[in-house]
């Protein structure tokens, strides 16, 4: 079946893009307000984007009122935000800190998490998450009304110590983290069920390297 969006309500777009795109991981992202308040919430339009400079790539849909969220607000006015990733055991919080809380709760407080020094930027990483990305907003793009995608780069990556294997080789015990990613509706899923395909090579299919005749 087509579904031309040009034609499709935006909250049938919502569904079907979020139904199919999936999984999603999630950007649990922790920023400053203009006034220096702690601000935290899940989003799972995100990923990363490359390594060369570091990439990571976040987009924030309007709030219910059809205005910027909170995150959104803090990023353009301080330009920095950090980027924890959510392990199952804290499905719990991340969820709590979506509530539609107004302006100047900190929800890390409301979940009961700890904000932790980050190195690089002035926003607290999430003690309590294996994984926190500190960003610096390299571009923000206002994609429709109050809808922004955020690039981002990242100066920093804190990982827990019991989940790295090798630091020098930065091989990284991914497993271990236990993270989830976001389904469909209500729904998450583990990242426990996982299987190999090893990349194919030309040469192997043909006896050549690229660009030999």
């Amino acid at each position: 079946m087509l579904f031309d969006l040009a034609a499709t309500a935006p909250d049938i777009t919502y569904k079907l893009l979020a139904a199919t795109v999936v999984p999603r991981p999630i950007a649990w992202v922790v920023t400053h307000g203009a006034g220096g308040g702690i601000n935290a919430a899940p989003f799972s339009f995100f990923n990363v984007m490359g390594h060369t400079p570091p990439t990571v790539a976040l987009g924030i849909t309007p709030d219910a009122s059809g205005g910027l969220k909170h995150t959104a607000r803090n990023i353009l006015a301080t330009r920095e935000f950090v980027v924890n990733l959510v392990p199952e055991r804290l499905a719990g919080a991340m969820n709590l800190t979506s509530i539609d809380a107004p302006e100047g709760v900190d929800e890390l407080a409301l979940a009961g998490l700890t904000g932790a020094p980050s190195a690089r930027v002035a926003p607290p990483r999430i003690a309590e998450s294996p994984v926190a990305l500190e960003c610096r907003l390299m571009q923000g793009i206002e994609t429709g009304p109050a809808q922004m995608l955020f690039i981002g780069e990242v100066l920093a990556v804190h990982i827990a110590e019991d989940c790295v294997k090798d630091a020098t080789r930065g091989h990284i015990d991914t497993p271990k983290l236990d993270l989830i990613g976001r389904s469909y509706g209500s729904d998450y899923v583990r990242s426990h069920d996982i299987f190999r395909l090893e990349r194919p090579r030309w040469r192997d299919y043909t006896g050549r390297k690229p660009g030999e005749s």
